[in-house]
């Protein structure tokens, strides 16, 4: 964080950012019913958060919360609701010919889709219609599995917009451009995952009864998308966080505050696109604010609990025993998988600030390499549970109420993410790190 600290934080203020981030991962499996509700939610925030920010201001931090809240907190919350609000206002509907080319182009599709317009809402736009086009066939499971992990996060691993961990690390001071670098990464890992699944598909393919897929041959209707003018609404997201920040406005530079006008663009973008959509797209689209009220109400607690974390693991970074880009890579993955990838991100950025001055190039005030590891860590190890990123759940949900039998939270991973993701990112790491 960009506040030197006079003193060093308690560890026992760990103890609330703790027990939040387990609330998330364990309040769906004991209290489902209960934790359902967003209000509830915003209680469990409440009430970690504010004795947290109480001692926070006594004991001299308020510099330090007040950059959480403000400077991290309201950017990220705006930015995933105008991608939320824009991307609701396209629709995507059809029924096409369920064969293995098509459910690969779907995905392929999706993994470009996911850079520009954010993991959620590209995996909100196609999972209805994929879903749709594989109706007529029994075996989808895999291709639901392989969308989680290709469109709802490796696929945005090339900007700020794609998945939070990395807007959130653009905030930190990596340009906007900089994820590009990842590119090589980025397509080697896609690549690999949609050859795998077109094998998996057509080995499954083969295996479907002849009469489904006669009824699907059949049963065929163009794709149709509605609210096109939305993409020009998502362009101009696009241009707000890539062009309104320090490196083209130098008054940002000498007032914080100035940096909100990309706020205040992003929110005229959302005005604009319900303005100009009309209301029975969103409502095909079963639009709703629950989603967003979800995320704005737990990272509340998320980042206030987190400002305490995060001083406390710059402090003692380097009594951690992370040093290598490996070991931020992995570290950084496993907890990205259990745990919210974003906050996870923020962390381990913070370890690598505490590091020891090295004499490599740096970004976003961490040795670049670092940047890339933790990068790729919180972004690709997202897809290794139900709970490493937000889109993965409400694609499971979607899936399970068009009537597909997922697998349950451990299922996915011995069936799935421990066998196929997690080689794969090994591999990617020792190449590339």
């Amino acid at each position: 964080m960009e506040h030197v600290v006079a003193h060093e934080v308690s560890v026992f203020l760990l103890i609330p950012f703790v027990l939040m981030l387990l609330s998330i991962a364990i309040g769906p499996v004991v209290a489902g019913h209960w934790w359902e509700k967003n209000i509830n939610k915003l209680i469990v925030a409440l009430v970690l958060g504010i004795p947290t920010a109480g001692i926070l201001l006594a004991q001299g931090f308020g510099h330090e919360l007040e950059h959480q809240m403000v400077f991290d907190y309201i950017p990220f919350v705006t930015l995933l609701c105008g991608l939320f609000t824009v991307t609701g206002g396209i629709r995507l509907s059809g029924d096409i010919r369920a064969t293995p080319g098509v459910n690969t182009l779907f995905l392929a599709i999706g993994a470009i889709l996911a850079s520009l317009m954010g993991t959620t809402g590209a995996a909100m736009l196609l999972i209805r219609p994929l879903l749709e086009t594989n109706k007529q066939r029994k075996r989808t499971v895999y291709t639901v599995l392989f969308f989680i992990a290709i469109v709802a996060n490796a696929g945005g691993l090339l900007t700020p917009l794609g998945d939070p961990p990395l807007f959130l690390l653009y905030l930190r001071g990596a340009p906007f451009t900089w994820f590009l670098h990842l590119a090589p990464e980025s397509l080697i890992i896609d690549a690999v995952l949609l050859v795998t699944y077109y094998f998996f598909d057509r080995y499954n393919y083969a295996r479907e009864r002849p009469q489904d897929i006669a009824r699907d041959n059949v049963q065929v209707e163009p794709l149709r998308l509605e609210g096109a003018i939305n993409f020009l609404w998502l362009l101009g997201i696009v241009a707000s966080v890539a062009f309104l920040n320090e490196q083209y406005i130098s008054l940002m530079k000498e007032n914080d505050y100035w940096k909100f006008l990309r706020e205040g663009a992003i929110v005229l973008m959302m005005l604009l696109s319900l303005a100009t959509t009309r209301r029975t797209i969103r409502q095909a689209n079963r639009f709703t604010w629950e989603p967003i009220l979800e995320v704005a109400f737990l990272f509340i607690g998320i980042f206030i609990t987190m400002t305490p974390a995060l001083l406390y693991l710059q402090t003692h970074a380097a009594s951690l025993g992370l040093h290598s880009p490996l070991h931020f890579f992995f570290a950084t993955g496993a907890l990205s998988g259990f745990l919210d990838n974003a906050p996870t991100a923020l962390a381990f950025h913070s370890v690598a600030q505490g590091l020891p001055v090295s004499d490599v190039p740096y970004v976003a005030g961490i040795p670049e390499v670092l940047l890339k590891a933790v990068s790729m860590g919180a972004v690709l190890f997202g897809a290794m549970t139900y709970i490493g990123n937000g889109p993965n759940f409400m694609v499971k949900a979607i899936a399970e109420s068009e009537g597909v039998k997922m697998p349950s939270f451990f299922g996915y991973m011995y069936k799935f993410s421990l066998i196929i993701l997690l080689p794969l990112f090994a591999i990617i790491g020792f190449l590339f790190l």
